[in-house]
């Protein structure tokens, strides 16, 4: 594989503020009955167990991108309805979702999941039924861009598959990079709690971390279960590092800084969007200083998710939108993006191939999103390629600096 410049740029994120019940034109959609037509988007992520602060704000933010949509009417003739499925992060329970999704002739579209190895369980499934799964939260190439990716041979392997998240090459390229440059960290301790995403997160930071000249102290790996880490905290104090990477979730590392800390490893705890949840500082006193990368920008940063923000609160609902929540609604406005284009281009109906149709039409959305301009590159990632580094300070995650990663040539 050629040598790639990963330089990072400052940037802000093209101004477009979201219209949340925008309408174009739209081709009638003639039932017979005057009645409408209901289209089913389904939606798979943990809304039970530790990781459900995220799921809940998955779940909640695609309902919301629904009802806007059906308010608006923004596709004549059709009504949305979610199918909001509890995965409970694990790999046999999404695949059972997919099936049961993927049997309902009215899904059109499936939301989710959160992790990377629920994807890999589901992705056949929408392959095999035509169906358009698309994750505001997965961050694996391998996902959509095969298993020999790191070589350069990128392959498409699911053509169903989308993602509004940019990948471990290009956020954990950016931790090392932000460790290395703005942290000025020489020397890292590197964990992974042997989870898909974890191991690839992990991964890419130790290569860009090394490739500018940085040390790896040590390396060890975890299960995502694990809660007790005194054997780890001992061998971390002994390589005496300038910073712990952590790649995997906030139910294992919020206890992991913690115990790092008690045990006089005193130097940050870093991390990507796995441990970028308020739940991480509820279950870490000792989060002051620590740091996480989340794919985009804050929302709260954003121009263009003002409407979104202000949606949600008068939503009502009780769970906070969480780290994706801008993502998640964007998902399901690609695939009700996706829907209005079948439907005008089938004089108003629902053709009998509608999901093969929505998946064709999947790979030309385009519109200015919550978190910016939504599109997708030939292997169905988002080409949007912002990450933001935070570090908790006063008991919140406070923005640190954001940058889009030049483009990697993908040929």
């Amino acid at each position: 594989m050629r040598h790639r410049s990963l330089l990072l740029l400052t940037t802000a994120v093209t101004a477009g503020a979201l219209t949340l019940s925008a309408c174009g034109s739209r081709g009638d959609n003639k039932s017979g009955d005057g009645s409408k037509t209901t289209v089913v988007i389904g939606l798979d992520a943990p809304t039970t167990g530790e990781l459900s602060a995220l799921g809940l704000g998955i779940r909640n933010s695609a309902q919301l991108a629904i009802d806007t949509a059906n308010k608006a009417g923004e596709v004549k003739g059709v009504t949305f309805k979610l199918e909001a499925l509890d995965d409970k992060a694990l790999p046999n329970v999404g695949q059972q979702n997919a099936t049961k999704l993927a049997g309902d002739k009215d899904v059109l579209g499936v939301v989710g999941p959160l992790n990377s190895g629920v994807a890999q369980s589901m992705q056949q499934v929408s392959k095999q039924n035509n169906l358009t799964l698309i994750s505001p939260a997965n961050t694996t190439p391998d996902l959509t861009q095969g298993k020999d990716w790191k070589q350069n041979k990128r392959v498409r392997p699911f053509p169903t598959y989308f993602r509004t998240a940019t990948t471990d090459e290009v956020q954990g390229a950016f931790d090392g990079q932000y460790a290395w440059e703005k942290m000025k960290v020489k020397k890292a301790y590197v964990i992974d709690d042997q989870k898909t995403y974890g191991v690839g997160l992990a991964s890419s930071f130790k290569d860009q971390f090394s490739k500018l000249g940085g040390k790896i102290a040590g390396t060890e790996h975890v299960s995502p279960d694990d809660r007790d880490f005194k054997a780890v905290v001992s061998k971390v104090k002994s390589a005496k590092p300038d910073l712990v990477f952590y790649g995997g979730e906030y139910p294992a590392s919020g206890p992991l800084s913690q115990q790092l800390k008690d045990g006089g490893v005193t130097v940050p705890l870093m991390g990507g969007d796995g441990m970028y949840s308020g739940d991480y500082i509820k279950l870490n006193k000792k989060a002051q200083g620590d740091y996480a990368s989340s794919v985009g920008k804050p929302v709260e940063e954003l121009p263009s998710a003002k409407k979104f923000i202000a949606a949600y609160k008068a939503a009502g609902f009780k769970e906070s939108y969480e780290a994706y929540g801008g993502s998640t609604y964007d998902s399901t406005w690609a695939i009700i993006q996706a829907v209005k284009k079948v439907v005008e281009d089938s004089d108003g109906k629902l053709p009998d191939d509608a999901r093969k149709k929505v998946v064709d039409a999947m790979n030309k959305v385009t519109f200015d999103g919550v978190t910016g301009p939504i599109a997708f590159d030939k292997y169905g990632d988002t080409t949007n390629t912002m990450i933001t580094a935070y570090q908790v300070d006063k008991g919140k995650w406070a923005s640190r600096f954001s940058a889009e990663f030049k483009k990697f040539d993908k040929s």
